[in-house]
């Protein structure tokens, strides 16, 4: 395993569409190793292959609330109702911005083993799977905020 580079914004391969995965060979078993390490290392919760720089539909996640898997060709085919909330991202660093997602999503993929599967997710782990899935399509979560803001050392600290 290896932990990679994360592209940010201002990285052009974040606009462009990711492809297919067609075959599951040890290439992208790497790959999802070194998301997930990479994703650990920066304490995200989610990270779509076009973040460190690979044109393809994976994406890793864990939201720290016992959900960790990897999706291969992941594809909403379900959402329904409403849900505003705050995201930031691994490749908009210092920044967060307020976001309206689907509160409930249904996404079909394939697995590490190559199998088809669906997962059903819920509040900020639908939010995860959106945004991520997003990434595959060139979109950042900046592009649909309705309001950013810059995060500074004072806010992370909880003092003003």
């Amino acid at each position: 395993m290896a932990k990679r580079v994360i592209r940010t914004d201002e990285d052009p391969i974040l606009r462009k569409k990711s492809r297919e995965v067609t075959k599951i060979d040890d290439k992208i078993k790497i790959l999802i190793e070194d998301m997930y390490e990479t994703m650990d290392d920066a304490e995200g919760v989610g990270l779509a292959a076009p973040q460190v720089g690979i044109l393809r539909k994976v994406v890793t996640v864990d939201d720290r609330d016992g959900n960790r898997f990897a999706l291969i060709n992941p594809e909403i085919v379900y959402s329904q109702g409403s849900q505003i909330g705050f995201e930031g991202c691994l490749s908009i660093p210092d920044r967060q911005g307020k976001v309206e997602r689907a509160n409930e999503v249904k996404v079909k993929y394939i697995d590490v083993e190559g199998n088809e599967s669906e997962i059903e997710a819920k509040e900020y782990l639908a939010r995860i799977l959106q945004h991520e899935i997003d990434h595959l399509n060139g979109i950042l979560y900046s592009d649909i905020a309705e309001e950013m803001y810059e995060i500074t050392d004072e806010d992370e600290d909880g003092e003003e």
